[in-house]
């Protein structure tokens, strides 16, 4: 009520001030036509007299403003009175407005029509027959084991055919099927009896250097009432997913705590091991963010290499100094590597490691030798990986010795520039030979266990002028090399676009990596 109050006297003001000023207006007018007909008397001068009949201007001024001063005296001495009419004149108006709203047309008064339509479900007897005289065919997937026979394999995929399994043992190319490495990706489609229709299996190409670009597809169908065979390579499919995370302990326990595949940490410790030590430079709470790709096989996640490609590119931030790195191939040479965002190229004279996704165990320093049972200094540096995992060759240089030797199994020498030379122990097989000339990235062998080994891995040393170093100091120490200058602005885009990418990657640390 009381604002009601002040509103109703500011409005009788506003009504009294705007009559004042047309009551001065008038005035001013009546000044200046009566200075035209004589002229105006000073203010000393006496008044004149009007004729008679003839009403004054303050006359007129005054009786106007009577009737407003009685009202404003009228509201100071009654002021709720007056807020009472005023609220129940609103109210009348209220009531008055509600009463006429409701005079539009009722919904349920409109003209209505009902629309209605007869369905005949189909005949069920009809669509029984169908589905009895529909040919039922399924699918089962599942992998390889190295204990796998073609009828074991066969049963575990639902398939009851012994046509199948026979071809399987006999066929040149079937029989791959349960021939070398376990793992293989293999979907079965059958009738409901079990006979095999069509059986499909996936897994690495032949050829190591198309190991992350393609797969082998070997596929075995029955056309009348005949087995036939096919074996062809086609190409992955990658998709991109990111990551991030936080180190505790380890990297790799980053990495299994942020949801991701161990093979992503093995090719970060490649990526950066020039510039961190991360066997000896870790510290908690060091930070990474990775893009890498997901490989699909016909749309089929991969079993192999856990399912991953190459690392896109990666930031890791160690010290509270932060290290970029993006995967940049060059046009003019098709060939790619890994170059920092100021295009310096992280690949130097020699590779950190001779093993992609594979994990460190023993580096260059005192250990308890696993076989002697005694403290010895470790000349080299150890990867635990499987056995058959590619070995590559850390630089260009010509092979000095390929063979067997002590405890060191089978072995590789190179020879590289500098009195420099590298060995290669314990592998499972060797795929060069003495005088061969071999590039960096290179594959000269396979992981294995021969020699004085507990278990699958590779034995790398590094030596200069005789002398055994820390392969991982003398990588740091080699020269680098940068983004030519025709392939300047193409790389430029590349890296703005893997820094958006990781600065995404950084926005989700602390969630584990599950989506694309």
């Amino acid at each position: 009520m009381p604002g009601g109050r002040s509103r109703l006297y500011s409005r009788l003001a506003c009504g009294l001030g705007r009559a004042r000023a047309c009551l001065r207006k008038h005035r001013t007018l009546h000044r200046i036509r009566d200075s035209r007909g004589r002229p105006p008397q000073s203010p000393r001068s006496a008044p004149v007299p009007a004729p008679r009949g003839f009403i004054s201007l303050d006359s007129i001024t005054q009786l106007a403003l009577r009737p407003l001063a009685s009202l404003h005296s009228l509201v100071r001495r009654h002021p709720r009175r007056l807020s009472a009419v005023l609220l129940t004149a609103l109210g009348g108006f209220a009531v008055a407005a509600f009463g006429i709203a409701p005079m539009a047309p009722d919904a349920a008064d409109l003209p209505q029509r009902l629309v209605s339509e007869a369905v005949v479900p189909s005949d069920l007897e009809r669509q029984a027959e169908d589905l009895a005289f529909h040919d039922l065919q399924l699918w089962r997937s599942d992998l390889t084991r190295g204990s796998d026979t073609a009828d074991n394999l066969l049963r575990r995929l639902g398939v009851s055919d012994p046509a199948a399994a026979a071809y399987i043992r006999t066929d040149r190319w079937a029989r791959r099927l349960i021939e070398g490495r376990a793992g293989k990706m293999v979907q079965a489609r059958t009738l409901p009896d079990g006979t095999l229709v069509e059986l499909i299996a996936r897994y690495p190409a032949q050829d190591d250097a198309q190991q992350l670009t393609h797969f082998t597809r070997l596929s075995l169908q029955r056309a009348n009432g005949r087995f036939v065979s096919q074996i062809d390579t086609a190409p992955l499919m990658a998709q991109v997913r990111m990551g991030s995370g936080t180190v505790r302990s380890s990297l790799f326990a980053a990495i299994d705590d942020a949801g991701l595949p161990d093979g992503i940490a093995a090719q970060m410790l490649e990526i950066f091991a020039t510039e961190i030590d991360f066997h000896r430079e870790l510290r908690k709470g060091d930070s990474f963010n990775v893009m890498f790709e997901s490989l699909l096989a016909d749309g089929h996640p991969i079993s192999w290499n856990e399912g991953i490609g190459r690392v896109l590119a990666a930031e890791f931030t160690h010290a509270g100094r932060s290290s970029q790195a993006v995967w940049f191939t060059d046009p003019a040479t098709g060939k790619g590597a890994y170059f920092g965002f100021d295009g310096r190229s992280k690949r130097r004279g020699f590779l950190a490691s001779p093993v992609a996704f594979s994990r460190m165990t023993s580096g260059f320093a005192q250990r308890l030798h696993p076989i002697m049972q005694t403290w010895r200094a470790h000349n080299g540096v150890d990867y635990a990986a499987p056995t058959g995992t590619p070995v590559n060759a850390v630089g260009d240089g010509v092979v000095e010795k390929a063979g067997w030797q002590n405890g060191y199994g089978n072995v590789i020498t190179l020879k590289h520039g500098g009195d420099k030379s590298t060995v290669y122990a314990h592998l499972s097989r060797i795929d060069v030979r003495q005088g061969q000339r071999v590039s960096q990235g290179q594959s000269i062998g396979q992981v294995g266990a021969t020699g004085w080994a507990t278990g699958p891995h590779l034995h790398f040393e590094l030596r200069v002028g005789g002398q055994f170093q820390d392969p991982l100091t003398i990588a740091r120490q080699a020269e680098t090399v940068a983004v030519e200058a025709s392939s300047r602005a193409r790389f430029q885009i590349l890296a703005a676009s893997a820094q958006a990418g990781l600065d995404t990657a950084g926005s989700t640390r602390g969630a584990r990596a599950d989506s694309e």
